[in-house]
């Protein structure tokens, strides 16, 4: 299982946010709710699926092994997951 993190830092209603991706959809939702992300802040009709998920959350998320991604394993996750969520819009 691999679960990125990125290290944008969006300030938003008095928290600073960033993103959270993994390999696939599966892997991101359970790994959301190991962590108690609302299921709220998953964004599927994003530009990429993702959560959004606090700094505070994303340390959380390292803590429980998720990876520090460089944007280029951002990107390369995102495509996989927007494909996926595409091609289960299908079937």
């Amino acid at each position: 299982m691999a679960i990125y993190v990125d290290f944008v830092s969006i300030e938003f209603r008095g928290y600073k946010w960033c993103h959270m991706l993994a390999d696939n959809l599966q892997e991101l939702h359970e790994f959301a709710a190991l962590i108690e992300v609302d299921k709220r802040l998953f964004h599927r009709n994003a530009s990429y699926p993702h959560y959004d998920i606090t700094v505070q959350m994303r340390e959380t998320a390292l803590y429980h092994g998720a990876i520090k991604a460089t944007r280029k394993q951002i990107i390369k996750a995102a495509k996989k997951l927007k494909s996926e969520l595409n091609q289960s819009e299908l079937t």
